[in-house]
């Protein structure tokens, strides 16, 4: 698995239109249920996967900006290493935008949510997860997140074609942890504390 980076949602709860009972939340990657923090593209401090490469970044941003933590959930991601063009059903690798960095901090105790299935057709920033933004939950099994509990069955729905018709490909999967805390997720104080000399 590729480390992408960190995320901070606002997660919302399962909208009376994904007709999937089971669903509770939905922690999709892409913004459009479950938005990110803010329009972060904008500060251009995301690294080369357009996440960031440490937690604290995101909470100095808001802090600088104004944007209240109180109810935002920070996330790690993780991405199989090749992405599944879903026009031919051919798998290719990937990675990051080469004019951005990437140096992701690994974070100590993340805990596995499930993966999500994501396009990528402008080959930078998460576009829609079809999963929920489609409606492809009510075709396949998720689990209270919105997301496949396995990679395994990920990568089976791919090449047996389920998310052919849900958008324009390339599709990454993404595996979405959550972290032991809000304030950061880091290896050691002592990485925080040099984090923020960044």
């Amino acid at each position: 698995m590729i480390a992408l980076g960190y995320m901070a949602k606002r997660i919302v709860e399962r909208p009376d239109w994904l007709d999937v009972p089971s669903v509770r939340d939905v922690y999709a990657v892409s913004d459009c249920i479950s938005p990110d923090f803010t329009d972060y593209i904008t500060f251009w401090l995301h690294n080369g996967f357009w996440f960031f490469d440490k937690p604290s970044r995101i909470s100095r941003l808001c802090s600088q900006h104004g944007i209240s933590l109180d109810d935002l959930t920070f996330v790690y991601y993780e991405a199989h290493p090749q992405q599944f063009n879903t026009d031919d059903h051919t798998w290719h690798g990937f990675g990051p935008d080469p004019d951005i960095k990437a140096n992701v901090c690994q974070p100590m105790n993340p805990r596995l949510l499930g993966y999500d299935i994501v396009c990528y057709s402008m080959q930078n920033s998460p576009e829609c997860s079809p999963l929920s933004c489609n409606y492809v939950a009510t075709d396949v099994r998720v689990n209270l997140h919105c997301l496949v509990d396995t990679l395994d069955y990920a990568v089976k729905c791919l090449e047996t074609g389920v998310f052919d018709n849900a958008e324009p490909g390339p599709m990454r999967i993404i595996a979405v942890y959550s972290l032991g805390s809000q304030t950061g997720g880091e290896r050691s104080d002592a990485t925080e504390r040099r984090s923020r000399a960044f």
